[in-house]
């Protein structure tokens, strides 16, 4: 069973809950139900799951009156077996975008307080005018994602020793045995073509095999494309196929910038933002966007016409390049822009999965562009990305303003500074 971080944050909430349901929200196949089942049987003496999804006759038990009293009347009729024993008790909601009305219930269960109640769903963020009324104060919300490098690493066994190693070079700014990061580059640039989808984490774990690990990645494409076709509204199924297929293309560019163009020759925004927010929406991509200036608070900048996008799972858009792509990276033989893009999307990877927004800055003239830009102790902490140990102009240049204290510079680098300027490998990042 692999090991996943939000585990502890499960048992967190049992344990400090306060009249609410939680809703944990994230892409499909990323392992969100079996992660509820797995922590519903190791702390509930009753569990009752209802897959909106499986079976949709259930969505009737929550037409009506939607007292606790009478929901569970109702989930009975058609779940006999079900046990609601009080403070015993774990009630999953699973893909609960099917049902909005059992969305809206999740109040009531909050205020009755007999049963903990888990919801999980995939596509929340493309139905969400479908909810007449959100459980607001009555449910805590967090995100899950696909295997981050950490967990990838717990998963090929690596030792909670040596990532305490790892990070204790990274705080103190220390160099790392030459061995060590070696050994470490070869594990990240593993994690880049196998990427945090559970079933090709498990699959790669069990056969070691690539051409498998590519199969069962093709398999989630696929079901990411019927996705589209079922759920995606008539107007934009066929314009959010094209933006998703049209990724790859993007971040191969000098300039990884979003173009509508590159989607459809003379493609705009008005033809294809609303399809594109769909992906987003689904949790399979992620925006990074364009700041107007370096400063804090950098929310404050935002440029909502000017982003990049990048796939939300790193080992899907290998695959979406093709198996020879495995071998190139895995041997680290790629060069071009298309590696460039491709560290700069497993830079954002690490960043997502630590909740962390994504931001970048490029002046309009092009002189200067940092990949990305976080914050520290309210300043701007610029971050750049290299593929290979090239130079760092344009964070050179910003190291020299004014409020910006120090900066990353992320690559198959060992830690080392250089003033302002703190070097370290990319692996290091899953610490920031």
């Amino acid at each position: 069973m692999l090991k996943r971080k939000i585990t502890q944050y499960l048992e967190s909430w049992k344990s400090t809950k306060q009249n609410e349901c939680l809703l944990v929200r994230g892409a499909r196949q990323i392992g969100k139900t079996f992660i509820i089942e797995d922590f519903a049987q190791r702390n509930y003496e009753s569990f009752v799951e209802i897959n909106f999804e499986q079976y949709p006759a259930l969505k009737s038990a929550f037409e009506g009156e939607l007292t606790v009293k009478e929901m569970i009347k109702r989930i009975s009729v058609h779940i006999p077996s079900a046990r609601f024993i009080p403070e015993k008790t774990l009630v999953f909601f699973d893909e609960i975008q099917a049902c909005p009305k059992a969305r809206v219930s999740l109040k009531f269960w909050a205020l009755d307080n007999q049963f903990d109640v888990i919801a999980s769903g995939s596509l929340l963020g493309v139905n969400y005018n479908a909810v007449s009324s959100f459980p607001v104060g009555y449910e805590r919300q967090v995100d899950m994602y696909s295997l981050d490098f950490e967990e990838f690493l717990w998963a090929v066994g690596i030792s909670e020793e040596t990532i305490e190693m790892l990070k204790t070079h990274f705080i103190n700014r220390e160099k790392i045995d030459d061995t060590v990061h070696s050994k470490m580059m070869q594990y990240l640039r593993e994690y880049m073509v196998v990427g945090g989808m559970p079933v090709v984490v498990n699959s790669y774990i069990a056969s070691g095999n690539f051409s498998i690990v590519h199969q069962e990645q093709q398999k989630i494409i696929s079901a990411y494309l019927n996705d589209i076709a079922k759920y995606a509204d008539n107007a934009d199924r066929v314009k959010a196929r094209s933006c998703f297929l049209s990724i790859p293309r993007q971040l191969a560019k000098e300039n990884t910038k979003f173009q509508y163009s590159v989607v459809e020759k003379g493609g705009t925004a008005r033809k294809f933002a609303n399809a594109l927010d769909w992906l987003r929406d689904a949790g399979i991509v992620a925006y990074c966007y364009n700041l107007s200036t370096l400063q804090f608070p950098l929310p404050a900048y935002v440029r909502d016409d000017n982003f990049r996008v990048y796939m939300g799972d790193m080992g899907l858009l290998v695959s979406m390049y093709g198996f020879e792509m495995k071998a190139a990276l895995l041997e680290d033989t790629l060069s071009g822009p298309a590696k460039g893009g491709i560290y700069e999307n497993l830079m954002a990877d690490i960043l997502r999965k630590k909740n962390l927004p994504l931001y970048f800055y490029k002046k309009d003239d092009s002189s200067v562009e940092i990949e990305f830009v976080l914050t520290d102790k309210n300043n701007p902490l610029p971050v750049e990305v290299k593929a290979k140990n090239g130079r760092t102009q344009s964070l050179n240049i910003v190291l020299t303003w004014h409020g910006i204290n120090h900066g990353y510079k992320f690559g198959n680098v060992n830690v080392g500074t250089d003033g302002k300027k703190i070097t370290l490998p990319i692996y290091l990042a899953m610490f920031i």
